[in-house]
């Protein structure tokens, strides 16, 4: 998971330093709107392989705008884009936060980020919503697990 997050989102500079000039124009990404556009689609893209291989696909990643989770779901066989939406109270978000990514943007140090400087577009008709505040992680996944089985998508 981590290797995947930081090949896809790994900033220009970085990029830059790694593999050179025309690899980082053409992946490097950051946190403007755009390059959150792109992330999503990208991510769409690769989960849209796997879906072709008949391999089941879990993403979980900040995609705040709803029109980048609705190209993505446009471009996936049909119910294989299932929505999730983790409901969490920014206070949780930010008491949550092992990088200290919120107190960054806070302190003006990220610029564009969710839920401070930039919106989050909570979707409108997810297939499953996961109040995320007051539960465990293992509840979550279990509620994932149980609706995934009463669709059919996995058994056991």
């Amino acid at each position: 998971g981590d290797n995947v997050r930081h090949g896809l989102n790994a900033t220009p500079q970085i990029l830059l330093e790694r593999h050179g000039e025309a690899f980082a124009s053409r992946f490097g990404l950051g946190f403007g709107k755009e390059d959150r556009e792109e992330n999503i689609r990208r991510i769409g893209a690769v989960a849209g392989l796997f879906c072709d291989a008949g391999i089941a696909t879990l993403s979980a990643f900040v995609s705040p705008y709803r029109a980048d989770r609705d190209a993505v779901r446009a471009g996936l066989s049909q119910g294989d884009f299932i929505e999730v939406f983790v409901d969490a109270p920014l206070e949780v978000c930010e008491s949550r936060d092992p990088k200290g990514l919120y107190k960054k943007a806070r302190a003006g140090e990220i610029k564009g980020f969710t839920g401070i400087d930039d919106p989050y577009e909570p979707p409108e008709s997810p297939e499953l919503v996961l109040e995320s505040g007051n539960k465990e992680v293992a509840v979550l996944a279990d509620e994932v697990m149980a609706y995934l089985r009463s669709m059919g998508k996995i058994t056991g």
